[in-house]
Order: structure tokens, then C-alpha cells, then sequence
């Protein structure tokens, strides 16, 4: 569906739920396609599963041991 700016700001309501219901609106500006309405769909998102990512991070073991870049600023 194709309508002119002036139409669309007096009808955006009906507009608004005709791109609810999956149809695609185009705004025209001078006869010139400026603007589309479209429905935006939800994101699918799988639930987050415990220990899926077990093996992909480690720590060393010298973790929590001093740089020895920082050597000086310790003492």
C-alpha cells in the first residue's frame, strides 16, 4: 500500500495496525517513496542452557599471581 505523507499523519493509526497484520505500507513525499512501515518481527532467542559452554573458558593457573610488569608498583 502506497500513501502520501498528509494521508498518513491523519490515517497512522489504520496504517499502523494494517503493518501489524503483516502488510507493507510505503510513505510517499512528493510522489517520492520516503518512508516504510513494516512489522518488526520478535527476535528468536533460545533459552539459555546451563553448562553449554563448559570446555570453551579455562584460567591458568598463575592467575592471581603478580606481573611481573607491575613488580615495582606492588612493593
Amino acid at each position: 500500500m502506497q500513501v502520501n505523507l498528509t494521508e498518513s499523519s491523519q490515517d497512522l493509526v489504520q496504517l499502523v495496525e494494517a503493518a501489524l497484520h503483516g502488510e507493507e505500507i510505503v510513505i510517499l513525499k512528493d510522489d517520492k517513496p520516503v518512508v516504510k512501515l513494516i512489522l518488526i518481527e520478535p527476535a528468536q532467542r533460545r533459552p539459555a542452557k546451563a553448562g553449554s559452554a563448559k570446555g570453551l573458558v579455562w584460567v591458568s593457573d598463575d592467575f592471581d599471581e603478580p606481573l611481573e610488569d607491575f613488580k615495582e608498583y606492588m612493593e
